[in-house]
């Protein structure tokens, strides 16, 4: 992959289901030299896993920055990005890190992952897996910021992955990410086995079936943040 390259998009473009579809690229979406085409504060190559990591969090606060801001407001950034491995992870409140896992935690506002469970998605299906995770679980920080009114769980699960779609459909009509083939297979994998095995919504951990995450991803990405 090439810097700010997004193979998970091109995937999404072939998961079109009866309750939504998504296109290869956002609308409006902006060319070199165009005024949308933006700088952003975000460096590195974004060619290997630490850059993609790094590139994705910094990608995905700026974009939130920016949405604060035309909204008149002011986002307030994660105070930890956290690796860790195994059981070594923060505790959230009273809760340890599990492993194979990422999380927002709203006692300290901040985000952990399972680096070599990332990495290992990273090294199997592309740079995508990194650019899904990372800008849900930043979906839950802007959670944090605005209403978190939720009678289930899988309704705030479905939002965070409806403004991970938004974020990074922003982030390539700002010209800041470009979406290219590769890897299209292997995703799919992924993505289908993110779901829930049923339809239980009203359990507690609850993140939605596969084709509703799907939905909900492509929603945010077709018709941006405020649909969310």
């Amino acid at each position: 992959m090439t810097r700010r390259t997004l193979a998970v998009l091109l995937l999404l473009a072939a998961l079109v289901t009866s309750c939504g579809t998504l296109t290869g690229s956002p609308p409006d979406r902006a060319q070199p030299g165009d005024a949308a085409s933006r700088r952003t504060p975000c460096e590195g190559t974004g060619d290997d896993f630490p850059g993609d990591v790094k590139l994705a969090r910094c990608l995905t606060e700026w974009f939130w920055s920016q949405r604060f801001q035309e909204s008149g407001g002011a986002y307030r950034p994660i105070t930890r990005f956290v690796a860790y491995q195994g059981t070594n992870g923060p505790d959230c409140g009273e809760q340890p890190a599990v492993p194979e896992n990422a999380f927002y935690c709203p006692y300290g506002h901040f985000i952990a992952y399972d680096a070599t469970w990332l990495k290992a998605m990273y090294d199997q299906m592309g740079d995508g897996a990194v650019y899904v995770v990372i800008p849900h679980e930043l979906g839950h920080a802007v959670q944090a910021q605005l209403v978190d009114d939720f009678s289930f769980n899988v309704e705030r699960e479905l939002q965070a992955d409806c403004y991970a779609g938004a974020a990074l459909s922003g982030l390539i009509r700002m010209g800041a990410l470009n979406a290219e083939q590769g890897d299209e297979e292997e995703l799919l994998t992924n993505l289908q086995a993110a779901g829930d095995p049923t339809d239980i919504w009203w359990a507690p951990d609850a993140h939605g079936t596969p084709q509703q995450r799907r939905q909900f991803f492509a929603h945010g990405y077709t018709e941006g943040a405020g649909a969310c």
